[in-house]
């Protein structure tokens, strides 16, 4: 029941991060899409592997630096170093990088750190 729950929010993300991308401007897509994109990414992922990993707060903390190295790799310049060109790869990787977007991830996250600790305190279900 969990991984379907996880799935289905994972694709209502989806469909949010996509109506952002094509159709927000300002503070919606500058934050709101970054502060999204970590929680996008926890429930893809809780999705995929729906068990308890040892310590509540390792899964939130691995997308929080996965999401940190995509961001430091803009500053590097990574998808012009490697001549990426394909527009939607751009966008999906990012070609700014901004301390700005490394808050955002910090707060988006804080709701998986809390559905962590919840599920943990919670009845077994997997």
């Amino acid at each position: 029941m969990r991984r379907l729950i996880f799935g289905i929010l994972s694709l209502l993300l989806l469909g949010i991060e996509v109506l952002i991308g094509l159709f927000a401007h300002g503070w919606v897509r500058s934050y709101l899409g970054d502060v999204l994109v970590v929680i996008l990414l926890y429930t893809i992922v809780r999705t995929i592997i729906p068990y308890k990993i040892r310590k509540w707060f390792v899964l939130p903390t691995i997308i929080l630096v996965f999401s940190f190295i995509v961001e430091f790799l803009q500053l590097w310049g990574f998808c012009d170093r490697f001549g990426i060109t394909n527009a939607f790869l751009r966008i999906i990787i990012g070609t700014g990088f901004s301390w700005i977007d490394i808050a955002c991830y910090c707060i988006g996250i804080i709701p998986c750190y809390l559905s962590e600790y919840l599920m943990r305190k919670g009845p077994s279900h997997t």
